[in-house]
């Protein structure tokens, strides 16, 4: 038995996986909150991803029937590019500074710059640093709060601090670790060089964690964490890794062949190579996986929160958003909405704002504005995945993830605009399975694909294929969109 945890934005997942039979037997969560201000702050509290995860670790427990005694390794995942910064006693300084947080955007021009650019810093990680990254947030730190900045010991990654805490052990994975902005994708190597550009006297370069391979353990858990948990206080902490590494693991995307798609706070879209893909376009991220080689990935910064906001402007429920989308046709009767509440990374515009174009007063009505916005937010998967098939990468098949794919409109707009047949998997919580499958790899449970074989179901009733009017339809709207983007690249 394995227990595997996933600490998004929104809060954090658990579940308990029988990976003898890959049957999920339990699943638990818990919110978290989040600091949101205009200035593109956003923020939370470390402390509240350990309560969340104490939380629904318990849940999934008790709903798995399973003793915690028999539980023999912990895997976590957790969103991406996070700043977590510790003392020297191990506590931490201050909120932890998230992947969507854009306050950090001017420090991270100015490191951009200093590389000679998005080539000079393609040339020399294999990826341009943008923001939401994790070493514009040290910058920023290092001239925001320079007390603060002094008695930094430690720098970690959101799934780095859960492993400290569940472990006592400083360490991070070749995948979670690409997404930082001073690692060498190439190479699978720390570049301290650039550290010492923001904190010539080294510190920062001494509180980086030691790096593990996928399939290491990094230790034991914590005697007085497993009592917390109830589980077996002899269970191994896997290596974990980043949510996007974990739900590539969690869909079987392990091999070349197959797109990951998660509709989630963020939206991405990635896929396995056995070889590191740089593309000249800035927008790839060609990050490491969490089974060995690479995984060129393209993220979007605004999916779920957009749709929640169109919903909570209207009063309805998810049922009720759903039948206004399906009910509004293609185009949305000519209203576009250009969704980026939060800035956004693909296409790279990380100083726009959100927009609606085509209002006339006769479109203008709760249907087409919802499905103006899952539009939007599909297009700009859209554009990533024309950038990664650009680059060579291609697939028959998409798996879809995160909370938009529990929508059966939603699954079907994707297949029709990225021309593609979509399918799920039958556990919804995909990260949090790929951490349990990579516990199971890490404490010697079985190789990594025959266990993704057992454990990773597909849904066959959530099979979408394309439909030729529709991908049609899709073509001159979507390139209306494509158009808009250009003229703000500009």
């Amino acid at each position: 038995m394995f227990l595997g945890i996933d600490c998004g934005t929104q809060g954090t997942k658990a579940l308990v996986l029988d990976a003898a039979s890959g049957q999920v037997l339990g699943r638990g969560a818990a919110e978290h909150t989040l600091v949101n201000e205009p200035n593109g702050r956003r923020e939370q509290d470390p402390a509240e991803w350990v309560q969340a995860l104490i939380t629904a670790c318990r849940q999934a427990l008790a709903e798995s029937g399973v003793p915690g005694a028999a539980i023999q390794a912990v895997g976590v995942s957790g969103q991406q590019h996070g700043l977590v910064l510790l003392d020297e006693q191990g506590e931490v300084l201050r909120p932890a500074k998230l992947w969507c947080d854009t306050e950090s955007t001017p420090e991270n021009d100015r490191l951009l710059a200093e590389l000679g650019g998005n080539q000079g810093s393609l040339e020399r990680l294999g990826l341009a640093i943008a923001p939401g990254y994790t070493v514009s947030k040290l910058l920023w730190t290092r001239e925001q709060f320079p007390e603060v900045f002094e008695r930094v010991r430690s720098v970690l990654l959101p799934h780095d601090y859960l492993n400290f805490w569940l472990s006592g052990e400083r360490c991070s994975e070749y995948g979670d670790a690409s997404g930082t902005g001073y690692f060498n994708v190439r190479e699978r190597a720390w570049d301290y060089a650039l550290l010492d550009r923001i904190d010539p006297s080294g510190r920062l370069r001494m509180a980086l964690p030691t790096l593990v391979e996928a399939h290491q353990a990094i230790g034991q858990v914590r005697a007085e964490v497993a009592a917390q948990l109830g589980i077996n206080p002899e269970a191994v902490v896997a290596s974990g890794g980043g949510d996007n590494m974990m739900a590539a693991i969690g869909t079987g995307n392990i091999k070349p062949g197959l797109f990951t798609m998660s509709l989630g706070s963020s939206g991405t879209v990635y896929g396995f190579t056995e070889t590191p893909v740089v593309c000249e376009e800035p927008a790839v991220a060609t990050f490491c996986s969490s089974s060995g080689g690479w995984l060129p990935l393209i993220c979007t910064m605004n999916l779920t929160n957009v749709t929640s906001a169109v919903r909570g402007l209207f009063g309805l429920d998810l049922a009720t958003f759903n039948d206004q989308v399906a009910q509004a046709p293609i185009g949305a009767d000519g209203v576009l909405m250009l969704p980026f509440l939060n800035g956004e990374r693909v296409p790279a515009l990380p100083h726009a704002t959100g927009a609606l174009l085509g209002l006339t007063a006769t479109n203008l009505n709760p249907g087409n504005l919802c499905r103006a916005a899952v539009e939007g937010t599909t297009f700009g998967l859209r554009y990533g995945l024309d950038l990664l098939r650009a680059a060579g990468m291609h697939s028959s098949d998409i798996r879809l993830a995160g909370g938009g794919a529990k929508s059966a409109v939603w699954r079907q707009l994707v297949a029709d605009v990225m021309a593609t047949p979509v399918i799920c998997t039958v556990e919804p919580e995909a990260a949090a399975l790929g951490a349990a499958i990579q516990a199971a790899w890490c404490a010697g449970a079985g190789e990594l694909q025959a266990l993704c074989e057992r454990c990773v179901q597909l849904d066959d009733t959530t099979r979408c294929e394309p439909r030729p009017e529709h991908v049609a339809a899709y073509q001159p709207v979507y390139e209306r969109y494509r158009q808009h983007i250009l003229s703000l690249a500009k």
